[in-house]
């Protein structure tokens, strides 16, 4: 009987390494987790590398999230209120990083000052020995301010800062080439725009080995289809040897898919959309292993339920690799 031969991509390009988190020179992690690395499509180990699993990311916010969907304010409890608390729980349930976002600090929601958020930062980073990615309160001048203090406070500990955006990256960039931090370049779902944010970091000389992109994200039933789209073409680019579309790619999947109606409407739904609990845990975990497929390396989750799914979901996707 002749045997069948599988047909095997061979591919000449692969996506680069990028750690978070150190415990040397300053740093106080003690764990670290190292994503990118791959030399082949998403989960296909026969034809390639995949030295690193996809990491789980929980996001904490430093004030009581006001417009969360009730059944993340029910599962969270009490520790919506402390930061610390809150990332602390978050490692219990799973997280392999936290995600925090300095939310307070922006001109509607408190308006605190960096030295504020500097000492949250701290304080997450006692309570938790996980890598930290920080987020800005979302505005360009006040990232620019907050994340430039904080990325001075934490020297060595090997931050992942976001978001630089065509209209901020040079004063992030900067903090982070300085302060030895990773950057998160974000660019609005398109394959060019991602390139060339990737291109003007690096003209800045921060090496590319400190660069996470955010090819930002869609939700099920909100575009997913047009992110998978365009989040593939960065990774088959990349595998084919473009450099500037090499690095490893992080989604904010909780942010995206807890803000849609399907994770917040608990009342006057159809009754064939169930109950909110299991159809918000749902509505993330699809979302989330839709862009694992597409290759997603980072996923910065809401709910704890998606992280243990999702974890289940990798240790099956990665036996064996």
């Amino acid at each position: 009987m002749t045997a069948v031969e599988i047909p095997v991509e061979k591919w000449s390009g692969a996506v680069r390494e990028v750690t978070l988190g150190s415990s040397y020179g300053g740093g106080t992690r003690t764990s670290t987790v190292t994503v990118g690395g791959e030399t082949s499509l998403p989960f296909l180990g026969f034809e390639g590398a995949l030295p690193h699993r996809p990491a789980l990311a929980v996001e904490v916010v430093d004030m009581k999230p006001a417009d969360w969907s009730p059944e993340l304010v029910a599962t969270w409890g009490d520790d919506l209120s402390d930061p610390a608390n809150w990332a602390a729980r978050a490692v219990e349930e799973g997280a392999d990083l936290i995600a925090l976002k300095l939310r307070s600090c922006h001109p509607d929601f408190g308006d605190r000052s960096a030295t504020e958020a500097r000492a949250t930062v701290d304080r997450v980073l006692a309570a938790v020995g996980v890598p930290l990615i920080v987020y800005g309160p979302g505005t360009a001048d006040k990232d620019n301010e907050v994340l430039v203090a904080v990325a001075e406070a934490t020297k060595g500990e090997q931050l992942a800062l976001g978001l630089c955006e065509e209209k901020n990256y040079r004063t992030i960039v900067a903090a982070a080439l300085g302060n030895g931090h990773l950057v998160i370049a974000q660019t609005p779902i398109d394959v060019n725009l991602a390139k060339q944010l990737n291109i003007l970091i690096s003209d800045m000389r921060l090496p590319l080995e400190r660069v996470l992109m955010d090819p930002n994200t869609g939700a099920l039933g909100y575009g997913l289809e047009y992110t998978y789209s365009v989040m593939e073409r960065l990774r088959l680019a990349a595998l084919m040897g473009d450099a500037m579309t090499q690095q490893p790619m992080i989604c904010t999947i909780g942010e995206e898919s807890w803000r849609q109606k399907e994770g917040r409407a608990a009342t006057d739904v159809p009754e064939a959309w169930g109950e909110l609990a299991e159809r918000g845990v749902a509505w993330e975990v699809t979302t989330a292993m839709t862009l694992l497929e597409s290759g997603a390396d980072i996923l910065v989750l809401r709910h704890p339920g998606s992280v243990g799914v999702l974890r289940e979901a990798l240790d099956d996707l990665t036996k064996g690799a």
